[in-house]
């Protein structure tokens, strides 16, 4: 596992640090985020972070929030505008373990049902896994559905 750490300005200028854990695999990268509150600015940066990884060779990200016990509300529309993102990019993007005070405020916020959202992060892997398995097979020339002539 790598560690990385963002650099973060709030607008009094004192500096946030944001800690994340980085575990990249074959098909998918985890961010384990470190820290127990994320603020609204410390999301940003990490969307930003996150869209870099879209011109990587590994693309698809799980973020993995067990230790998040507080999100502000924009950081989880960030978070959630984020997710949506990456499925418009067709990679995958598997939030998991959310605390149940993080999940509660993303279920306020009415984002909750509109995220893909796991458990644990053995079932994200599983999530991020058969989700490749279908675009491999949605961009195969190996199936053909016209009507039988």
């Amino acid at each position: 596992m790598t560690f990385i750490i963002f650099h973060l300005f709030t607008t009094v200028n004192e500096s946030k640090t944001m800690l994340v854990k980085i575990d990249t695999k074959e098909k998918f990268i985890v961010l384990l985020l470190q820290d127990s509150i994320i603020y609204d600015n410390m999301a940003a940066e990490l969307a930003a972070t996150c869209k870099e990884y879209l011109t990587a060779t590994v693309k698809n990200i799980i973020l993995n929030f067990k230790n998040v016990s507080e999100v502000e509300d924009i950081a989880a529309k960030t978070i959630a505008e984020l997710q949506q993102f990456f499925y418009e990019k067709n990679t995958s993007f598997v939030i998991c373990e959310l605390q149940l005070a993080v999940e509660n405020n993303f279920e306020k916020l009415g984002l909750l049902e509109l995220m893909n959202v796991t458990p644990s992060e053995s079932e994200a892997w599983d999530i991020v896994q058969m989700e490749e398995i279908e675009r491999e097979l949605l961009d195969s020339d190996d199936f053909n559905f016209s009507a039988a002539t």
